[in-house]
């Protein structure tokens, strides 16, 4: 599609253009975006079949991967919207389970731009934009489920535009402190704001705050409550899960395959589809489970595990699942991590698995120093074998002396993994 003898831009030459356009990275508030996603059309008809909107500190993206593999597992067709990506902007789309391709987003993109500029101009940032063109590039065809992962908070989060049909919350823990506040109750109420009056509202967190129920409640949501309305168990041939239908019928499911992802977001992906109206079958569940994966979580590759957690109840499960898996070797940890997390949690979680650690350094404003890293490992008494300028940098050092026992955990940021995967895509690492 070209204007007035423009050549269509490449994606790239698009996402650059949104970086640069934009000097705000985050600006919370939804008017503008409300605004230009009315002049898109997109309050005029459904966008698909049902829409579940997934909001929460950790979990969101193993979640909206296990609800994608278990709706098309049913037979439905399905578009996946979720943030940040790990080496290609086309992962944040997902079309019947496959990326989308450049023409898609593109089209996306103008169409966005266009609407933008339809009467008075409306700023948009980044994100905002990349929003907007996902929702009206999955409207051309709308799926029978649409999954929308928000990406920061809820309430003030662009993909909230949208009112979802089944909100879920997976959990609620510090993470983004310079937007979202430090205390829990307040970054509990700001996931809330996802939720809609006398829909479901799937809590997949025992211990969520009392804001969470609290906005249930003031918005007169319907709350489906893991270990309440809700519950999964372990058992000798996998384990098992009872929920809640829509008329209130008791739901249950045995001998699930473990899917390798948290199960407390595998119960909760279950109980959200059968809200959305999904009649769960075991045979197809059993399926879905059994090939849901998804890059950056727990992702194995050879002696490289490769995990995006950067808070401490996130390092906290990537340390129990390492625990429960025994090494003959030594346990590395390559950590990179941006300034603005809680570093001393994610080590004090980390340190029980470590043997020794190797620290990087992230490119970019909000990045942490390597020699911050270890300072603070050093000072628990842990051993800081190597620091490194760059992720890759800790690697090509890491590879030349992993015993074959060995294994490493790479985590501490998306960045920090997202550089690992490139550089062993290009070929990097030895055989």
């Amino acid at each position: 599609m070209t204007h007035h003898g423009e050549t269509t831009r490449s994606l790239d030459a698009w996402l650059a253009r949104l970086e640069a356009a934009h000097p705000v990275g985050i600006e919370l508030g939804l008017e503008r975006v409300a605004e230009v996603a009315r002049r898109l059309g997109l309050f005029e008809r459904s966008l698909a079949g049902h829409v579940i909107t997934v909001a929460g500190t950790n979990g969101k993206g193993s979640t909206v991967a296990l609800l994608e593999a278990l709706a098309r597992a049913h037979g439905l067709t399905t578009a996946t919207y979720t943030s940040p990506h790990l080496l290609r902007y086309n992962e944040r789309l997902r079309l019947d389970g496959h990326e989308a391709d450049d023409a898609t987003l593109i089209a996306g993109f103008e169409a966005v731009e266009a609407a933008r500029l339809d009467g008075d101009p409306v700023s948009l940032t980044y994100f905002e934009v990349g929003t907007l063109g996902a929702l009206w590039a999955l409207a051309q065809r709308p799926p029978d489920l649409a999954i929308l992962e928000v990406g920061l908070g809820g309430r003030l989060d662009a993909v909230n535009v949208i009112d979802a049909d089944v909100a879920v919350i997976t959990t609620v823990a510090q993470d983004h402190a310079a937007y979202l506040g430090d205390d829990l109750e307040g970054i509990g109420r700001e996931k809330a704001g996802i939720l809609r009056g006398g829909r479901p509202a799937v809590l997949g967190s025992n211990v969520l705050p009392a804001s969470v129920h609290q906005a249930a409640r003031e918005r007169g949501a319907v709350p489906y409550v893991l270990a309440a309305q809700f519950h999964r168990s372990e058992s000798s041939d996998g384990w098992r899960w009872a929920g809640t239908g829509l008329q209130g019928e008791p739901l249950a499911l045995a001998d699930l395959p473990d899917p390798g992802l948290p199960l407390d977001n595998a119960a909760t992906a279950l109980q959200a589809l059968a809200l959305a109206g999904v009649a769960l079958d075991a045979a197809r569940c059993r399926r879905g489970l059994g090939r849901v994966s998804l890059p950056g979580r727990l992702q194995w590759l050879g002696q490289w595990c490769l995990d995006v957690g950067h808070n401490p109840h996130a390092a906290a499960y990537v340390a129990e699942r390492l625990a429960a898996r025994p090494c003959g070797g030594r346990t590395w940890v390559l950590l990179g991590m941006l300034a603005d997390k809680d570093a001393d949690g994610v080590i004090d979680a980390l340190a029980p698995v470590a043997d020794a650690w190797v620290t990087v350094t992230l490119a970019g404003e909000r990045s942490r120093p390597a020699a911050d890293l270890a300072r603070r490992i050093a000072a628990r008494g842990e051993q800081v074998a190597h620091q490194a300028d760059a992720p890759e940098m800790g690697a090509e050092w890491l590879a030349t002396r992993l015993g074959e026992e060995d294994r490493v955990l790479v985590c501490g940021s998306f960045f920090t993994v997202a550089a690992i995967l490139a550089w062993r895509q290009s070929g990097a690492t030895p055989s």
